[in-house]
């Protein structure tokens, strides 16, 4: 029997990880890295989920946000500019991880606002992919 239900939720632009901005975000493509994931996490039900459209991300929290046991959200850009995707995860009880592969607060001024950060139940930000792997570990 699967443990519990995980789905991970990445927004705009991350899907082109391992091509896009090495130097910032690493070499290796999300797909070899959540299957390396599901394999050391099989006592977990882990998910995965990308859309670079604000609306879809929505629609998907709200789909997932009362019946999984958690969401890990990056939501990309979206972190710093969509009121809508704070709202959606202030709407849900599935907690919310929010989990950023760089430091946004070493980065460009506009990064150091999160409108997602106030409604999520933790953050993980600036160690790599290793992010994701962290926020698992911490719903053991």
């Amino acid at each position: 029997m699967a443990g519990k239900k995980i789905i991970i939720i990445n927004g705009p632009n991350l899907n082109l990880l391992g091509k896009r901005e090495p130097e910032i975000y690493g070499s290796e493509d999300f797909d070899s890295f959540f299957a390396k994931m599901k394999s050391e996490y099989s006592n977990m039900n882990l998910e995965y989920y990308q859309s670079n459209v604000e609306g879809e991300l929505i629609n998907k929290i709200q789909d997932v946000g009362f019946s999984y046991d958690a969401i890990i959200l990056n939501a990309g850009g979206y972190t710093h500019t969509s009121v809508a995707l704070g709202d959606a995860v202030a709407a849900v009880s599935t907690p919310v991880i929010e989990v950023h592969i760089s430091n946004p607060q070493a980065r460009e001024e506009f990064r150091e606002k999160s409108l997602i950060s106030a409604h999520a139940k933790g953050i993980i930000s600036g160690f790599g992919l290793d992010v994701y792997q962290m926020a698992l570990e911490s719903l053991k």
